[in-house]
């Protein structure tokens, strides 16, 4: 399973990959805004190919999107899907 992180602060980053470091998650990837995180999310540059995410873990307080707007882009997207 792949988790993706959206936070802006390396800070935040480090416990969060030391944390998981020793679990079974396959892989740990991060984006650090809103904006970055619909475009791994979507699979745009630079993140075409990349895997999608069993999880996602989401800051409130990323800049471009934050983590209320992000998820609220979201669901509107999915909701035109059955």
């Amino acid at each position: 399973m792949s988790i993706l992180v959206a936070d802006d602060d390396p800070d935040d980053r480090l416990p969060i990959a030391d944390a998981f470091e020793a679990s079974l998650i396959n892989e740990l990837r991060f984006v650090r805004d809103g904006e970055e995180l619909l475009c791994y999310l979507h699979q745009r540059e630079p993140f075409v190919g990349a895997p999608r995410p069993g999880v996602v873990l989401l800051d409130r307080n990323i800049p471009r999107k934050d983590g209320r707007e992000a998820p609220a882009e979201i669901k509107a997207e999915t909701a035109h899907y059955p």
